[in-house]
C-alpha cells in the first residue's frame, strides 16, 4: 500500500463534519468504524470514548486544511508537525499476500496500526498520509471546496492545480449559481440601460415641443 493512500483517511475525518451546514456525521462508534474502511482489524478497536478524541483530531487536520487553502503554508506545517508529534507512525515493509507473477511478494511501504486505541492508530495514519502528499505535492494541494457552504476538504491532483471543488456535484452547483448570476446582471444592466434610452428619447420628445 502507497503511503499516498493514507492521505485519504484525513479527507474523510474532516468531511465527517460541515460546519458551516451544522451537520456533523461522527456521532457515534459505527461511525468511527466506517471512516477506517477496509482496514476491520484497526475499526473493532474504536469505543464510544474515540467518538470525542475523533472530534478532536478532526478539528486539527481541519485546521491544516484551513491554513493551507489560506496561503499560510508555514501555519500548515506547524499544525501538521504538531499532529506528527503526538502520533507517531511506525512504517514498515509489508507484502501482505499479493504475489508477483514469479510468485514473490510485492514488497512495499506500510503504516502500522498503533496499539494503544484507535484514535492514535487513525491520527497517526492521517497525519502521515497528509505529511506525505504536502511534501510530494506541495502546501497548495491542500484545499477546501469554493462552492459554500460545502468547505468539504480536497485533495488537488491535477496536472494544472486547478481544482477547486471537492466534487463533480459543488463544481455543477459552482457552474450553475455563477451562470445565474451572470444572467440576473445582465437582465439589471439591460433594464437600466432601457430605462435611460427611454428617458432620454421622453427628454428629446419634450424639447421639440
Amino acid at each position: 500500500m502507497e503511503l499516498a493512500y493514507y492521505s485519504d483517511y484525513a479527507v474523510r475525518l474532516v468531511n465527517s463534519e460541515e460546519p458551516v451546514r451544522g451537520k456533523d456525521a461522527l456521532t457515534s462508534v459505527e461511525a468511527v468504524r466506517a471512516l477506517f474502511g477496509g482496514n476491520r482489524s484497526a475499526a473493532r478497536r474504536a469505543t464510544e470514548a474515540d467518538v470525542t478524541r475523533f472530534r478532536a483530531v478532526r478539528a486539527r487536520l481541519r485546521a491544516v486544511f484551513e491554513a493551507a487553502d489560506g496561503g499560510d503554508e508555514t501555519l500548515a506545517v506547524d499544525l501538521l508537525n504538531s499532529l506528527l508529534l503526538e502520533f507517531p507512525v511506525s512504517p514498515q515493509i509489508s507484502g501482505h499476500d499479493v504475489r508477483d507473477d514469479d510468485g514473490r511478494p510485492l514488497w512495499h511501504m506500510h503504516l502500522a496500526d498503533h496499539p494503544s486505541n484507535a484514535t492514535a492508530g487513525y491520527a497517526a495514519i492521517a497525519a502521515m498520509g497528509l505529511a506525505f502528499h504536502l511534501t510530494e505535492y506541495g502546501v497548495d494541494r491542500l484545499g477546501l471546496c469554493e462552492a459554500g457552504p460545502c468547505r468539504n476538504a480536497y485533495l488537488d491532483t491535477s496536472t494544472n492545480r486547478s481544482r477547486r471543488y471537492c466534487s463533480d456535484r459543488c463544481a455543477t452547483r459552482a457552474n450553475v449559481a455563477a451562470y445565474r448570476a451572470r444572467k440576473r446582471l445582465e437582465a439589471d444592466r439591460t433594464a437600466v440601460t432601457g430605462l435611460t434610452a427611454d428617458s432620454a428619447q421622453r427628454a428629446t420628445a419634450s424639447g421639440e415641443r
